[in-house]
């Protein structure tokens, strides 16, 4: 007869939940994160310098307008593969050391602005800069300058009366009146001339002294003699007199010269002042 056993425990074994879904949500929301954290950083790492927008090819015009000089400066700007476009352009424009500058900001899709400083006097020359820089954020571009100058030129009349035959027709019997120069006027009364960087209009002139270094005068010269504003290194200028009977004669220095003769046919049609 078998023997009796009691029955056996049923054992029921719970199936345990897999836990691969919530590794990958965890995987997931870190992988999010970090591209967050990774593009945050990469804004607020700053530019490399060479990584910014250039001003290229910086030039400067220069006309009188009143008792100041109106320099318009012309640039272009470099686009680098790497960076953002500009957000604004920075113009500077100074005399001499820079002690006073004037600045002002433009926008990027700008190649030109004009800012006005004060001109020189009569006999002197103002030797100043162009400066321009593109603004990215709270960075500025490395700044590209050029420098310009303006002469302003004067003249004194001689004191002595000029010779006879400059002198003023008189009646017979009368004596004739000593003619002097009442003032002496130079022709153009102002120029822009750039300067000549590392003398090498000095040597050209000093390798070919029976040369002239204009090809237009006061407009275009020899290469050697132009500088980076695309404006001749020197200048000609004519000097005319107005004497104390009213008429109006060139200098010695201004005679035989086509340039001076044609200034010179302009400024006797001008309305004496």
């Amino acid at each position: 007869m078998p023997r009796w056993q009691p029955p056996s425990e049923q054992v029921v074994e719970a199936r345990k939940q897999s836990r691969w879904p919530m590794v990958l949500l965890l995987l997931a929301l870190l992988g999010v994160a970090g591209t967050g954290l990774w593009i945050i950083r990469l804004r607020m790492r700053p530019q490399r310098i060479t990584d910014l927008s250039t001003a290229v090819g910086v030039r400067s015009e220069i006309s009188v307008a009143g008792d100041s000089l109106a320099v318009a400066v012309f640039w272009r700007l470099t686009e680098p593969a790497s960076a953002a476009p500009a957000d604004s352009v920075r113009v500077e424009v100074g005399l001499g050391s820079g002690a006073q500058p004037q600045i002002l900001l433009t926008p990027n899709d700008h190649n030109t602005d004009t800012l006005r400083i004060p001109a020189p006097k009569a006999g002197e020359t103002a030797s100043g800069y162009s400066c321009v820089a593109a603004v990215h954020g709270q960075r500025l571009s490395r700044e590209t300058c050029t420098p310009w100058q303006y002469v302003k030129p004067t003249a004194q009349a001689p004191s002595t009366p000029v010779d006879t035959a400059a002198r003023a027709p008189t009646r017979k019997g009368q004596a004739q009146a000593p003619v002097s120069v009442a003032r002496i006027v130079v022709q153009p009364a102002g120029q822009q001339v750039d300067p000549d960087l590392g003398g090498r209009c000095a040597a050209w002139q000093q390798r070919n002294p029976s040369r002239s270094v204009w090809i237009e005068v006061n407009q275009e010269a020899v290469p050697e003699c132009m500088g980076p504003n695309g404006r001749p290194t020197v200048a000609q200028f004519c000097a005319f007199a107005l004497l104390t009977d009213g008429r109006r004669v060139k200098t010695a220095s201004s005679t035989n010269n086509a340039y001076c003769d044609r200034l010179y046919q302009e400024w006797i049609r001008e309305r004496t002042t």
